[in-house]
């Protein structure tokens, strides 16, 4: 997937533990967790502005694009 989430970087630099942030934000540590591994087909804009709020960040800073399809690059850009 293209899209890389890096919420256990920014736990990191603010030396925070999962547990703080779910209690601050109000979701469950699973939940933390399944946002930590990228195993969420989605995240709630009010969710992701109580983390970035939690964190004193960006959306930028938690979520990522990342081409994983690099090889097909200049056949994308012949295309258009």
């Amino acid at each position: 997937m293209p899209i890389t989430v890096n919420l256990d970087v920014m736990l990191a630099r603010r030396k925070m533990r999962s547990k703080e942030l779910a209690e601050r934000i109000g979701i469950t540590e699973q939940n933390v967790s399944l946002l930590k591994s990228g195993k969420v087909k989605g995240v709630r804009f009010d969710t992701l502005a109580l983390i970035c709020e939690a964190l004193d960040c960006q959306p930028g800073d938690i979520l990522e694009y990342r081409d994983d399809d690099a090889a097909n690059e200049p056949a994308r850009r012949a295309r258009g």
